[in-house]
């Protein structure tokens, strides 16, 4: 997912010496080392505060998680083996594995899940409203944890597969070192005598590890790369294995090294047009003004100018493993100058409206000026304001009735109460739809086939009333050398660490 809190320290130009971190990946012994170029460093070590996304493969090197997710997103068993719920979906049981030690030694049971899901539900991760739901967790027996929810949520499972379900040994919690020297039960141990914190991590494996079949490397190496310069220097100078890109500016020059791209459309670019109910704009709240603005946009010629032809045109901001997903969503609106024309003066806007909206070039530079031509082409004027670092709070606050963003494309209900909800983050006015709500009913308390039939239908009718001005999904690019081959992991900026193996 896409870490919108992290875009100044990824759009940051910082030069990082990696000296003496020449390509590991030996093929001497039964395992190579493997060396990663990761974007950013790890905020901290401490499970209750951790950070995923471009943060996760840190934390999964050194712990486990109560469940994992496959490449598709689907749950699997992890430390829990077995998941069950009551009828209405408000207290789940979890069976846990019996065999699974800390690496202090201290073992792995229900008592210890109970704490870390309290704690990460009371500590300061970004994401640590995942388990705003949770009203309590306790051992009902050394392998049997149960959660009680204040309300179902049909997104928990897999947050257990992030952050919120990862797990620290309880002897831990109260050391000096809990954000600097990690203690779970995973693959890997941090090396804290050969790991140079904010620019290069050591990990090695851990010989106790429950399930040796997903450990593939006898060494992990993760360097930092902020400055994408310096990423591509180190892929060139065969000093890392497999990266992840903070854009496809280089992808040319890193192919022709001998590196595979392995693409996935993570996030979708474009407007939102915030300002549903008309509160700071009146045009906005109709209907036909957002469609107007929808229909400006040549998505195709913005995926070449934005996005270098690395994506997917598209006028829905669900995404294609979403049950909600439409191909013909994909191309509702196309590019039309002359209906958008029409359809303002049909609003009453014949002569034109101006709209407010937030800059700054920690997204770029060439994007503002050609959100400003399109709109323009139709009779709309675009007042932007650099709001530079202040970008995301200003838009939040909220200080503009529309803006241009990029966001993650998460699981169904992840998305809806991050974009599309009364309360989601993404609806600073708090713009409520009576049809939404019940809608959004449905897919939080339905059975499976009427939720289903709801989120299609949510979909349909958020891009029918234009609550958004999507333009294309975007790709983002994994890469790896030719020893080393990777599977994405749907909604997620970082493959997970299991699915990067040596291809001999």
């Amino acid at each position: 997912m896409f870490r919108w809190k992290r875009l100044a320290a990824l759009a940051a130009v910082v030069a990082l010496g990696l000296a003496g971190c020449s390509s590991t990946n030996s093929t001497s012994g039964s395992s190579p080392t493997l060396t990663l170029g990761v974007l950013v460093p790890a905020t901290t070590f401490s499970a209750q505060d951790a950070n995923w996304a471009n943060e996760s493969p840190y934390m999964q090197a050194v712990y486990d998680t109560l469940l994992k997710a496959d490449p598709n997103g689907d749950v699997k068993p992890g430390l829990a083996t077995k998941w069950a719920y009551n009828a209405d979906n408000t207290v789940l049981t979890l069976t846990l594995r019996d065999n699974v030690k800390f690496t202090d030694g201290t073992a792995f049971t229900a008592d210890a899940a109970a704490q870390n899901l309290i704690r990460f539900r009371d500590g300061n991760s970004p994401n640590k409203s995942n388990l705003a739901d949770l009203a309590s967790a306790k051992a009902v027996d050394p392998t049997t944890v149960q959660l009680t929810l204040k309300q179902s949520n049909p997104a928990l499972l897999t947050y257990l597969t992030q952050n919120a379900g990862l797990q620290e040994s309880p002897k831990a919690f109260t050391a000096a070192t809990i954000k600097t020297d990690p203690v779970g039960s995973g693959p890997y141990t941090l090396d804290t005598g050969k790991t140079v914190v904010g620019t290069s991590y050591v990990f090695n494996k851990n010989p106790k590890y429950w399930d040796k079949s997903s450990v593939h490397y006898d060494k992990i190496v993760m360097n930092v790369y902020s400055d994408p310069t310096a990423l591509l220097n180190a892929i060139k100078g065969g000093q890392v294995n497999a990266a992840n890109t903070p854009n496809n500016n280089d992808l040319d020059q890193i192919k022709a090294t001998g590196f595979t791209v392995w693409p996935l459309e993570l996030n979708w670019n474009g407007l939102i047009l915030l300002d549903r109910a008309g509160t700071m704009n009146p045009a906005l709240k109709d209907v036909r003004v957002r469609q107007a603005i929808n229909y400006a946009f040549d998505t195709k010629a913005l995926l070449k100018a934005v996005g270098q032809g690395f994506g997917t045109p598209t006028t829905q901001v669900f995404p294609k493993s979403s049950v909600a997903y439409d191909p013909s969503l994909d191309s509702f609106y196309k590019y039309d100058p002359s209906k958008a024309k029409s359809l303002l003066a049909a609003a009453g806007y014949a002569k034109g409206l101006t709209l407010s909206m937030p800059s700054s070039n920690l997204l770029g530079s060439t994007v503002w000026t050609l959100i400003g031509q399109q709109l323009k082409d139709v009779g709309i004027t675009v007042n932007f304001t650099d709001a530079g670092n202040n970008f995301i709070t200003d838009m939040l606050a909220p200080k503009y009735p529309a803006t241009y963003m990029i966001l993650q494309q998460d699981p169904d209900w992840a998305l809806i109460n991050f974009q599309i909800s009364k309360n989601a983050t993404f609806n600073p006015f708090h713009y409520d739809d009576p049809k939404v709500d019940a809608l959004i009913a449905t897919v939080h308390n339905g059975s499976k086939s009427e939720s289903d039939t709801a989120v299609k239908e949510l979909n349909k009718y958020v891009v029918e009333q234009a609550w958004f001005a999507p333009w294309y999904r975007m790709q983002s690019s994994f890469v790896s050398d030719a020893k080393t081959k990777v599977t994405v992991q749907t909604g997620n900026a970082y493959p997970y660490l299991w699915n990067i193996v040596p291809t001999s």
